[in-house]
Parts: C-alpha cells; sequence; structure tokens
C-alpha cells in the first residue's frame, strides 16, 4: 500500500509544478486561468472548504472563468474540500470525465547508474518553450495551447527540463519533461509519436529522466495517467510506479476538452 504522506507530496508538487501565471484564490480555492491544453492549469483545485455557501463560491469562480473566457472545471481528488464535494456537484448533474491516476515511486536508487540507451540512439536536453512546441505539434495542440504550455514553464517555480529520445537517424522516437521540487521530482507530457510506439521507447526514455532526476537530488518521484491508459500504466509499473490515487473533472458544462 502507498503511504499516504507521500500521496500528499505528490498532490502538492503536483500543484506546485502545474502552476500557470493565471492564478488566484477565492475562499480557499485555487483558481487557474491558462488558456493551455492541460486541464489542471485551468481549473479550480478546491484546497479549503471556505466559508461561503457553495453555490456562492461557485458563483464567485464563475466570475473568473467568464472574464478569462474559459470553461468552469473543479478537480476533483481525495483531499479536495469540503469532503462532499465531489458528490455534491454530481447532485446537481455535473459530469465526470478525464480520471486520471497519480503514480508514485518511492525511491530511484535502482536509477543510481545511467541506463545504457540501446545502440544508436540519444537523449538530448531541449530548452523549454522549444519543447512545447514538439510535443504540442505531435498532439495537434493550437499555437495558443503551445504558447499558454511555454509560458507556464518560463513562469513555473519548479524548474522543468526537457529532453528527446532520437535515433541515429535524427528521428524522434519519444519526449518527455522531469519537474523536480527538492527531492521529489515529477514526469510530464511524455509522448511518443504513433509510428514508433510499442517499440520501448517510451520506458527507455522514462528511465533516463529517472535517472537524470536521481542523479540531480531526487529520492522519489510521481506522474499522472489516464485511467483509460492502461499501456502507460503498465509501462510505469514496469519502472516501479505504484497508484497512488485518481483524480477527475466536473464542470456545468458538461464533458469538457
Amino acid at each position: 500500500m502507498v503511504d499516504q504522506a507521500l500521496a500528499h507530496r505528490a498532490e502538492a508538487a503536483g500543484l506546485n509544478a502545474s502552476a500557470p501565471p493565471q492564478q488566484g484564490e477565492v475562499e480557499g480555492w485555487l483558481i487557474r486561468l491558462s488558456p493551455g491544453k492541460a486541464k489542471r492549469s485551468r481549473c479550480i483545485n478546491a484546497l479549503a472548504a471556505g466559508q461561503l455557501p457553495l453555490d456562492d463560491l461557485l458563483a464567485r469562480c464563475q466570475s473568473s472563468f467568464d472574464k478569462a473566457g474559459l470553461p468552469l472545471i473543479v478537480r476533483l481528488t481525495p483531499f479536495s474540500q469540503p469532503a462532499d464535494l465531489d458528490a455534491q456537484l454530481a447532485a446537481k448533474g455535473w459530469p465526470a470525465f478525464d480520471a486520471a491516476d497519480v503514480m508514485v515511486l518511492a525511491d530511484l536508487q535502482a536509477f543510481a547508474s545511467p541506463p545504457a540507451l540501446p545502440q544508436g540512439q540519444v537523449l538530448l536536453a531541449v530548452e523549454n518553450s522549444r519543447y512545447a512546441e514538439i510535443v504540442g505539434a505531435l498532439r495537434g495542440s493550437s499555437v495558443r495551447a503551445i504558447a499558454a504550455h511555454a509560458e507556464r514553464m518560463a513562469a513555473s517555480s519548479v524548474p522543468y527540463q526537457g529532453f528527446v529520445l532520437q535515433s541515429a537517424a535524427g528521428q524522434l522516437l519519444a519526449c518527455g519533461q522531469l519537474a523536480q521540487e527538492g527531492q521529489i521530482t515529477g514526469i510530464y507530457d511524455v509522448f511518443t509519436p504513433e509510428e514508433y510506439r510499442g517499440k520501448g521507447h517510451g520506458q527507455t526514455l522514462c528511465a533516463a529522466l529517472l535517472a537524470q532526476a536521481q542523479s540531480q537530488g531526487a529520492r522519489e518521484a510521481y506522474l499522472q495517467v489516464g485511467s483509460d491508459n492502461p499501456v502507460a500504466q503498465r509501462l510505469y509499473a514496469g519502472l516501479g510506479f505504484e497508484f497512488a490515487y485518481r483524480y477527475h473533472y466536473r464542470s456545468p458544462h458538461g464533458v469538457v476538452d
């Protein structure tokens, strides 16, 4: 069973690493208004119960999202407050969508020695704005979303490090990022182009990222993966990650892309 203290550290680290410049607080609720693709940077994180009735609190938040031109989205975790917030929003008819699993790795000692890359492959560091362009193009993100991703990384108090795994011929096999805060590191935005999937490139990349983090003083790691993505979950489990908790989103606008 995963140590709940580690689960809490992973949640706190994930919040810190995903903080956009467009962030505020209402009654202990963290409001994020980035126009980027990542929902964790354009949603409400309900960190405290607050003193206002729920409808009043939601109305104040709705005003902020309306001004930003974004749909109101609430991220629900086992740590959300009030404790019955998910049930209250479900009772309002707000659907749940985009469930994701947070997985944690309690000890990076196994990655103390960098793994040897397959012959001809090379791991290259990439500047953050360029990384946003690379992964955004692979995902088909809009110009606005790519710019917001780059802006968030540039403003983040938690430094990001982007890497690409390339073949000897310069083909991009996989890419991913580290966001390291002290002794805990997060793995973000891992992507393998469709034509190179199923060949172990994602696992090679992630093992190299964990070795990089361990060499920089990290002792534990976390990541977020879609609950409906068993292939990626098996990949991360093969590296030693364990399920810690699940979160999802709700919105009065229905399922939001």
